[in-house]
């Protein structure tokens, strides 16, 4: 099962979620099936998460339909967290923020030698709940869960695997065609970039995956699916516990400033000013607005409810009095 969007390094819309619950619907339903591999197209990128030009143009204009993509998130991830069938994921390459909670979703995981997993929540304006907070501390322990989730910092697959986030880890990094078997992060970037002879090689991925697949199919299978329901208790707890108001408190703060900012520096390329709205909060002011508060009255046509910081009315151009306050 293949997320197919290397152009945009696998990140997923909300069709790409739907399309994935069914797919997983149907390996689970489809007897001739026995383990799922999920997985990203290309050598970049396992899945990077939701695809924040859809957040910018559609999430941040109109929160409310965040709560609705929340619904179609949660059935992806469910579809996977609840396949009848083993489910691998393949990582192929990079595995960051929502990419990182489907891994998380799944049983069992390889990651090539090249790649690196992580999250991004508070970096961009939103919040990593979605399955790395609640299944986080679960897996890498509270501490080594809170440096991913507060601070962002990106594991290599040799850290993923001393940390036990993943499985195995398979020696993709090639030098000239010979194999790497420790790459450093330097002899890892120049693979990822294809200079200097080296590469990538997935081939020793793939076999990893294999025999993985090959070691499950030799177990019997409602003794396999049960055995998934079971130690997925904990999963589900956390998980049942805390994704509804998830949704809610995200679709909430996609009316706010925070993820407006971090979406846009993503989109346009740049650092999120997060200094500004500190400081707005230092000084009295409301940055939980854009603009400030609905706090001003037009007096001219009557508007009420305009930003605190406008000048100027936005429906009729008159210039605003800061001492005639909306609802006077």
């Amino acid at each position: 099962m293949t997320i197919n969007r290397p152009d945009r390094y696998n990140s997923y819309t909300t069709n790409t979620l739907l399309e994935l619950a069914e797919a997983m619907q149907v390996a689970s339903f489809d007897d001739t099936i026995g383990v799922v591999v999920l997985t990203g197209a290309g050598e970049r990128a396992f899945c990077t998460g939701g695809d924040v030009r859809e957040y910018a143009a559609t999430f941040t204009q109109q929160p409310r339909h965040y709560r609705k993509y929340m619904v179609v998130f949660q059935q992806a991830v469910e579809s996977i967290l609840r396949c009848t069938k083993p489910v691998i994921a393949r990582l192929n390459g990079m595995a960051m923020g929502g990419g990182n909670e489907l891994h998380l979703a799944c049983d069992l995981s390889v990651v090539g030698a090249h790649a690196q997993l992580g999250q991004v929540g508070v970096g961009v304006g939103s919040v990593a709940c979605g399955g790395a907070t609640q299944w986080l501390p679960l897996t890498v322990g509270d501490r080594r869960a809170r440096e991913l989730l507060l601070l962002n910092r990106k594991l290599s697959a040799a850290e993923a695997l001393e940390w036990g986030l993943v499985t195995t880890v398979a020696p993709t990094v090639r030098c000239d065609g010979a194999e790497v078997p420790t790459p450093t992060p330097a002899q890892i970037a120049a693979a990822n970039r294809s200079t200097g002879g080296y590469g990538i090689d997935l081939g020793p991925l793939d076999a990893a995956v294999a025999d993985l697949a090959t070691q499950l199919l030799a177990k019997f299978p409602e003794c396999l699916r049960y055995t998934k329901v079971q130690t997925n208790f904990w999963k589900e707890l956390a998980w049942n516990n805390t994704i509804a108001s998830a949704g809610e408190w995200l679709a909430l703060h996609f009316a706010t400033p925070e993820p407006y900012e971090g979406m846009m520096a993503f989109v346009h390329k740049r650092s999120s000013d997060v200094t500004a709205l500190r400081a707005a909060a230092a000084a009295g002011g409301s940055p939980e607005f854009l603009h400030g508060p609905p706090a001003l009255a037009c007096p001219r046509c009557g508007a009420q409810g305009l930003p605190g910081a406008f000048s100027f009315c936005g429906r009729c151009g008159a210039a605003l009095d800061p001492q005639q306050p909306a609802g006077g």
